[in-house]
């Protein structure tokens, strides 16, 4: 009985809703099948981003500032929906229903975008780029016909981004020693197949789009992710399916609507006065930190329902578990905050890097190398990064600490670092390459200067991108209440959204304080006439401060983990994945 028991897995169900089997159900086939939806999401999504810029520019005859920012207000928009998406996968559709859904949405996105690049009549006649100042602009109509099926991607990544992670490691068991071990490697292993999917995409796609044909490479993308989904479909019986426990946006406004009502009465003496949930499985221990929201959990006359016997009315009274959780997100803000001007770096690599690399000797022989596949030397740094830190850092840094690994703290410090050195390397590559368009003449189309002179600043950032995404992937699954996991992935990836409109920002200022009316500045429309080494400096420093205030959030962040209540299980399952941090 005791061994059929402990093959239950207590928080799970399938498909049908009933307890699952640990032997039949999760671990690696199941999360194998969830990545691959996830490696065709980057193939999709980063095909079209590296190479958009030169679209844009080329077939489009957009200013290179203003085709910059379209790509990251792209990609602003797709990671911004994953907060969106994720309180709708938590509230209502559960993680399952959302990929399918989300990722169907892709499908139907890129297929469009492939028939609109196939069709002449959406795009302004060509031009010669060397007399580009008679290049006719897209038009409104073609634009808005580029913007749909963008828009379209844009939702399906959102959808996809907030729960494919989740429900990966919704898979393993925390409270089993042998998928919490597991579960450790799958960050990883999670983001090597991402890291697949972007080499693909940076490769084999971007090649395809200029020597191919663009609607060829994005049909391709569409036939992939269609493909992806019948695979996910096909493990539906072999899921492990979490309950949904509400709501988390309305818990949260529960809380601080409850603090705000209450905020004129004294908190008790005795913490053990506060209201706690009797018929709670888990709990977590009460904190001292931001007292305000303690008042939620102040028993009131008219807090309890006179019709019903024993039950409170939620927006007025809330338990310490409840109150801790809120607690717990809202200790993750500082970190979040910390961490958005990382992506703000990685949008240059798949804009302004680009446009530098097309001004570059791109050839290999008879081989011309596109200007969006030079980003393959980011994704080598990413597989390069993983694999030594997977095969190597790990079981050496197990046998000196005991611990698998560098904390998900660690690992965001170690990026931030690398971050900024890679945009100092970025600054003074570009100098080199401004002083060699000055001596031969701005207007030569491409300048005597070898592409690989970027390699440095695409393999600092690319690393830096393995050491951040892990470690903040990591830190946001694990570091909050179990029934906001999607929501916290979601909050994760508006780093990335905010770090995209952050870039955007920028250019727009820099070139309204830099730019003068015949198109010139730090952001010039000719790079070669700009001074973008300026503008990658000034994104050293910033990256140089903000590592600062990072350090200074790590140190005054504290963990927190729920415990259960439950007579049989308090000593075994009190361990958590936050004990990681």
């Amino acid at each position: 009985m005791d061994e059929k028991q402990s093959l239950i897995v207590s928080d799970a169900v399938d498909y049908k809703g009933f307890p699952v089997n640990r032997s039949k159900t999760g671990g690696w086939v199941p999360a194998a099948l969830i990545v691959g939806i996830e490696l065709c999401e980057r193939l999709s999504t980063m095909g079209i981003a590296v190479n958009l810029v030169t679209y844009l520019v080329g077939t489009l005859h957009l200013p290179s500032a203003t085709s910059a920012n379209i790509v990251t207000d792209f990609m602003g928009t797709c990671f911004l929906l994953c907060l969106l998406v994720g309180f709708l996968a938590d509230s209502f559709l559960g993680r399952y229903k959302t990929i399918a859904i989300f990722a169907s949405i892709q499908t139907l996105g890129t297929g469009t975008l492939a028939v609109i690049t196939k069709l002449p009549q959406l795009h302004p006649p060509p031009c010669d780029p060397s007399a580009s100042q008679n290049c006719k602009q897209a038009n409104g109509f073609q634009m808005g016909m580029i913007y749909l099926p963008l828009y379209l991607i844009a939702l399906g990544t959102g959808g996809l981004k907030s729960s494919v992670s989740g429900f990966g490691t919704d898979q393993f068991d925390e409270k089993n020693d042998k998928e919490k071990a597991q579960m450790a490697y799958f960050f990883n292993r999670f983001f090597l197949f991402v890291s697949s999917g972007t080499l693909l995409a940076v490769t084999v796609l971007v090649y395809l789009q200029d020597e191919v044909g663009r609607s060829w490479a994005y049909g391709i993308c569409s036939v992939s992710m269609f493909t992806a989904v019948l695979i996910f479909l096909c493990g539906t019986k072999r899921y492990r399916y979490k309950k949904s426990m509400g709501s988390p946006i309305v818990h949260i406004f529960q809380v601080i609507v409850a603090a705000i009502n209450k905020r004129k009465m004294e908190l008790p003496h005795n913490d053990a006065m506060l209201y706690e949930d009797p018929a709670a499985t888990s709990t977590v221990d009460h904190t001292n930190q931001f007292q305000l929201l303690d008042k939620a959990a102040i028993v009131a006359e008219g807090d309890f329902e006179k019709s019903v016997s024993s039950a409170h009315n939620p927006w007025k009274l809330c338990s310490v578990t409840r109150v801790e959780e809120v607690k717990m997100m809202t200790r993750l803000l500082p970190i979040w905050a910390t961490t958005i001007i990382f992506w703000t770096t990685y949008a240059q690599m798949i804009t302004f890097s680009v446009v530098q690399a097309s001004t570059m000797e791109r050839s290999l022989g008879a081989f011309q190398i596109p200007a969006g596949s030079l980003t393959v030397f980011f994704v080598a740094a990413i597989l390069i990064t993983l694999t030594f830190y997977d095969r190597l850092v790990m079981p050496l840094w197990k046998k000196w600490k005991g611990q698998p690994g560098f904390t998900n703290l660690q690992k965001i410090a170690i990026g931030l670092i690398l971050s900024t050195l890679g945009m100092a390397a970025a600054a003074l590559v570009e100098m080199k390459r401004l002083s060699v368009a000055k001596a031969v003449g701005r207007s030569t189309a491409t300048l005597p200067l070898s592409v690989f002179l970027l390699i440095p600043q695409f393999f600092l950032v690319g690393s830096a991108e393995a050491f951040i995404y892990t470690g903040q992937l990591d830190f946001f699954i694990t570091q909050s209440p179990k029934g906001m996991k999607s929501l916290s992935t979601g909050l994760f990836l508006t780093t990335l959204s905010l770090g995209f409109f952050l870039s955007s920002f920028l250019v727009a200022v820099v070139k309204r304080v830099t730019g003068s009316k015949d198109g010139q500045g730090w952001l010039a429309d000719n790079i070669n006439y700009a001074r973008l080494d300026c503008f990658y400096g000034l994104l050293a420093t910033l990256s140089a401060i903000n590592f600062v205030a990072f350090l200074v959030c790590a140190i005054w962040y504290k963990p927190q983990k729920p415990k259960q209540v439950q007579a049989m299980e308090t000593t075994t399952n009190e361990g958590s994945a936050a004990e990681k941090c």
